[in-house]
This record gives C-alpha cells, structure tokens and sequence, in this order.
C-alpha cells in the first residue's frame, strides 16, 4: 500500500486568482455607471475632469516610479481608480488643471511617498480633495445643476443646513437618480448603491464597513434631527456618504484589518460625518471624517487585533 506523501512548503498555504489587477479592475468597473451618469448630467467639464483626473494619476505614478528606479505598475488599475475618484470629488466647473494637481498629489505624496500602493495610511484621492478644497476653496465648492446651461446651484446638504437661503430642497427621487447639484461622481445614489454591492458580489469588498458607516449616519440624523424620518433618507442619498462608504472608506490599506476594528472604524466615520453636517460649519462631513479615521487605524488595529497563537500574556 503506497503511504499518502507529505508535501512541505513555505507561506502562504492558501493562493487565490485574484490580483492588484483584477481588484481594481472591479472598482472601475463599479464606478462606470456613476461616471456615465456625471458625464449625462454635467457634460463637458465632467468629461475633461474625468479624463485629466485618471491620466494625471497614471502618469504621475509612472513618472515617479521611473525616477526612483521601482518597478512601475500603473497596469495594476490602481493609479485609474485614484484618478477617477479624485474627479468624482469635484464638482464639473472646476478648472482642470486643478484636478491635474490633485491627481499629482494623490500619487506623489498621499502614495508613493509612503511606498506606493499598500503603504499608504490615507486614502489619496480624500487627501487631494482635502489640499484642493484647502487651497481653492470657492472654485471646490462651485456648483451647478445638472444639465447643459450650467446654472449654479446649491447641494441639497447646503440647502437643509441654511447655507443656500430661498434654495429649494431636492427629492429623495433625484438624489437617487443623480439630478441634483454636486461633484461629479456622488450624485446618483442609486447607481453608487449598484456599484458597491457589485463589489461585495465579486468579494473585493465585505459588508461590514458600508453598512455600519451608513446605519450610523442614519441612527444619529434621526436623532440630531429631532426624530424627523424624512431626514435620514437626506443625509443618506445626499453628499458624498455612499460614494465614501463603499468605495474609499473601504481601502484595505487604510482600514483596519479585521472585523472588530473595521466595526469600530465605520461607527467611528458615520459618528464624525453626522456631527460635522449638524454641528460642524461645512454641510459635508464624509471626506474629513474618513480621513481622520484612517489616521486613527493604526491605533485601533493595535487594540482589536487577536493575540498571536502561543503569544505569552503580559
């Protein structure tokens, strides 16, 4: 009887098809809808910031990567994905070598300073929306309304915080669909919705950030609101909050690593994205508190992760 061999070998014991490549292609895939509909209701200046946000990025990687003699990988998605997102941030009329300068930010400081891909402890494209709105503050919050005239309009977070006196609030069906004024990518809820649980399907995401970042926006609007249940569906199809729960929030290198610690972080974001819209003097509060939470990562993995498996107590 032939005894069963015993094969021997290094980590890691468990291989996957997926790569950086496949990941991200799946996130560019999710955002298509959202930037075909940015492109439908902004038109040309959606388009130009699109297309100057990803080339940007791309070639920002490219150059960096060639100059410090490191392997370049702008094939592996990951530069497009930041440089579609950065446009999905601002809104349509801003010039676009603004955007130029986010997407050079995003990749040569928020990233490939730190590493490159993986070793960032911030989400790039929110660290460019941060520098861009710090530094240009009124051409960042230039808003239209959707179509062809390029009327300026307020947001419908300004609107329901007084920003914009005699502006009248959206429907909760046009933030669904996207007719509503803002950045270019965060307008149309429904079609962000699709977007996320496509990745949750495909596995590149797991539920538990989106759906505890948004369940917290939504418990803490209905209570800072004083019980008004019209409100949550507002804070939640409104601003930027699914675009950030399901697509940036959920970097894995700035996130927590396990469940307990992604948990906490979510609440956390959802906890500082209500106080900042109600209390704070923005009416948006979704970039600042994910940024902030990323910060806040290392600390929490440090107390949420499991003790090592023969690890002496102290």
């Amino acid at each position: 009887m032939e005894m069963p061999k015993l094969t021997l070998s290094s980590s890691p014991h468990v291989s996957s098809k997926e790569d950086v490549s496949s990941v991200m292609r799946d996130v560019v895939i999710a955002l298509l809808p959202a930037a075909l509909a940015g492109a439908y209701y902004f038109r040309t200046g959606a388009i130009i910031n699109m297309i100057v946000g990803v080339i940007g990025a791309v070639a920002t990687e490219f150059i960096i990567q060639k100059l410090l003699k490191r392997k370049v990988t702008i094939k592996d998605f990951s530069a497009v994905v930041t440089g579609l997102l950065i446009a999905f941030n601002v809104p349509a009329t801003l010039p676009w070598w603004m955007t130029l300068i986010g997407s050079i930010f995003a990749i040569a400081v928020a990233k490939q300073l730190f590493g490159g891909l993986g070793h960032n402890f911030i989400n790039p494209a929110l660290a460019a929306r941060a520098v861009l709105l710090a530094s240009w503050p009124v051409e960042m919050t230039n808003w239209v309304a959707p179509g062809p005239d390029a009327i300026a309009a307020a947001t419908p977070l300004a609107v329901l915080k007084g920003a914009e006196a005699g502006a009248s609030s959206a429907s909760i069906f046009d933030l669904l669909i996207g007719n509503v004024g803002g950045s270019i990518g965060e307008t149309s809820a429904i079609l962000l919705i699709l977007g996320g649980l496509y990745l949750i399907y495909r596995g590149v995401i797991t539920y538990v950030i989106p759906t505890y970042y948004i369940g917290t926006v939504a418990v803490l609007s209905f209570l800072f609101s004083g019980f008004d249940v019209s409100m949550v569906g507002y804070n939640l199809f409104a601003g930027g909050l699914i675009l950030g729960a399901f697509f940036m929030a959920t970097d894995y290198s700035s996130s927590p690593v396990n469940q307990k610690g992604q948990i906490i972080y979510a609440i956390g974001c959802g906890l500082l994205t209500a106080v900042i819209r109600y209390y704070g003097g923005y009416p948006e509060g979704v970039s600042y508190s994910i940024l902030l939470m990323n910060v806040a990562t290392p600390l929490i993995d440090k107390y949420v992760s499991p003790r090592v498996f023969g690890e002496v107590a102290k």
